[in-house]
């Protein structure tokens, strides 16, 4: 029987933003694949279990003691299926699901901007988008949903968290989050807005003398690689001395944004993907170009970098040499294939898995950066929740992360260990009196507004990013 590819999916996960690596509606293989013919024991096992499956309809639909409409049986059947997998990357999605689903790589759309998976029973957030709503409210990589508006998302499907979240922009939505460090979860407002799906972000920084091109992609999707073309041909006309890309929070998108990307960076040395099959074979795929960029390059990854950017990161890595500088990225080593149902609803399933070009399986692992660099704490620090004001005396994680923001901003606490110490309290007046604000030395929620604004402004000025000032160093080196 032969078998046409609809679709290759190398998804990290599903979103209220976009979603791992989707190639929609076009093919990674142009070719029909030959998968032989079912035998007849095969076609007769499968008959059997299918007449159970039948007995089991007929018996709901025509004696449960409330009448269930059949849609829903066949539905539920579906997602059983899907469930038995224990694979949160294959998942079956409803019409309206699929279409949101597409909407979030190919347009504007309505929610938070924020990637999320399941992983292990939990969901996540992945990454948020640059600029999003759920940036600017303070969500991280990694921060664990426990609770959507009240309602708890324990066991629930993947989807239907996303659909909880994603919402007419303007309208809030109350996410309980549990972060690592942090003893009590964090309750955190978001306000939906509109998404652009604007992807990729350039500009040029001066170092040691010389311009280096710097691109951001913040996700693969229907125009990234088109836009990164432009931004990179308008950068190479600046005549740059060397190329900084950064992938850092970036989930993953469409599959063929990648390719595109990648067939103007690594030589045909080696492939930059190889895809393999459940029977071991592998196929390998190649880019035409037989000359590297004569400027050095390096690439940003962190913990947030999944799917997609991996694939880049790997490439880069493995054919070119160019050096990796930041944190091991997620470790989304499989791929997908999104198949019609015929009536709208789509499932997508895990059929290969994907391996660098040097042959490495990265699933669970990541991919090593060449110079691991982390940010500075102050990167870690999240909205000061108050119980009460904080104040003189106190000792908990708030006042801790008070003290992390403060000493951050060039002020002095004294201690960074949650006690409210009185050095503690003259840094809260000195900030209040810079802000001109009343200096009462206290933390209210006016004060608590100021010093997160205050430090976020901080982590978005280039000049404290430690990661990328590094790479930026390594290119400036460079002949």
């Amino acid at each position: 029987m032969n078998r046409k590819w609809l679709a290759i999916t190398l998804s990290c996960s599903i979103v209220t933003g976009a979603s791992g690596v989707y190639v929609g509606s076009s093919s990674l293989f142009d070719s029909d694949t030959e998968e032989g013919s079912q035998s007849h024991e095969e076609s007769f096992e499968l008959s059997e279990s299918l007449q159970k499956v039948q007995r089991a309809y007929d018996l709901i639909s025509s004696g449960y003691v409330e009448e269930v409409p059949k849609q829903e049986l066949v539905e539920g059947a579906i997602q059983g299926m899907i469930s038995a997998l224990d694979d949160p990357y294959s998942v079956y999605m409803d019409e309206e699901t699929t279409k949101q689903f597409s909407d979030t790589l190919e347009s504007e759309f309505e929610g938070i901007g924020a990637e999320i998976s399941k992983i292990e029973g939990k969901i996540y957030i992945i990454s948020p988008f640059k600029n999003s709503p759920a940036e600017s409210a303070g969500l991280k990589p990694n921060d664990e949903v426990l609770e959507v508006d009240g309602k708890s998302v324990s066991g629930m499907d993947l989807y239907d968290v996303t659909m909880m979240i994603r919402g007419e922009k303007g309208s809030v939505v109350n996410l309980l989050i549990k972060r690592e460090g942090m003893n009590k979860p964090l309750e955190i407002p978001v306000e939906r807005a509109e998404i652009p799906n604007e992807t990729v972000f350039s500009k040029t920084f001066e170092k040691n003398g010389k311009t280096i091109g710097y691109i951001e992609i913040t996700s693969f999707s229907k125009n990234t690689a088109q836009d990164f073309h432009k931004q990179l041909e308008s950068l190479e006309e600046k005549e740059i001395e060397g190329l900084l890309l950064d992938v850092r929070g970036n989930p993953g998108g469409l599959l063929d944004s990648v390719q595109h990307i990648l067939r103007d960076l690594v030589t045909n040395n080696k492939p930059y993907v190889q895809i393999e099959e459940r029977t071991g074979k592998k196929l390998q795929y190649y880019t035409e170009l037989k000359k590297s960029k004569e400027y050095p390059i390096a690439l940003l990854i962190d913990k947030g970098s999944a799917s997609a950017s991996e694939i880049l990161a790997a490439a880069l890595k493995e054919v070119e040499g160019y050096t990796l500088v930041g944190e091991k990225t997620f470790g989304k080593g499989t791929v997908q294939q999104a198949v019609s149902m015929g009536d709208g609803s789509n499932i997508k399933l895990t059929l290969y898995k994907w391996l660098t070009p040097n042959g490495n399986w990265i699933h669970g692992k990541g991919i090593e950066p060449n110079i691991e660099m982390k940010q500075p704490d102050f990167y870690r620090t999240h909205p000061i929740q108050l119980e009460e004001p904080l104040k003189k005396d106190m000792n908990d994680e708030h006042v801790k992360n008070a003290q992390i923001i403060l000493e951050s901003l060039g002020l002095q606490p004294g201690r960074v260990d949650g006690y409210f110490s009185h050095k503690t309290e003259i840094a809260v007046k000195a900030f209040q009196q810079m802000n001109g604000m009343p200096m009462s030395g206290v933390i209210d929620s006016s004060t608590a507004a100021a010093m997160e604004k205050a430090v976020l402004d901080k982590i978005k000025d280039p000049r404290y990013d430690l990661q990328l000032q590094t790479a930026l160093n390594i290119i400036a080196k460079k002949k």
